[in-house]
């Protein structure tokens, strides 16, 4: 699925189709092989693993991007293309 934001190495994607594993809109975070499973609306850690650092930096990210990540999520579960989201380091 798409990638909506890339920042410090971090690409963010969401997999809208996969509701069967994880039934609350959410996000796949991925650095250097390692990929974590966030939860959009409060930013909880659902599955997966990123170094420590980098899991706080998107657990930040989500916190300031709620409303864009709902949107794109609505975007994506009627079949549209969700927009890209600023990184933290742009």
């Amino acid at each position: 699925m798409p990638i909506i934001s890339m920042f410090y190495g971090i690409l963010i994607r969401m997999f809208f189709y996969d509701t069967d594993k994880h039934s609350a809109p959410h996000i796949h975070a991925e650095f250097q092989g390692q990929v974590a499973v966030y939860s959009i609306s409060d930013g909880e850690f659902l599955a997966g693993k990123l170094p420590p650092k980098k899991h706080k930096m998107v657990v930040a990210w989500i916190a300031i991007h709620e409303d864009e990540l709902i949107a794109n999520w609505d975007l994506a579960v009627n079949g549209k293309k969700p927009f890209p989201i600023r990184g933290l380091d742009q």
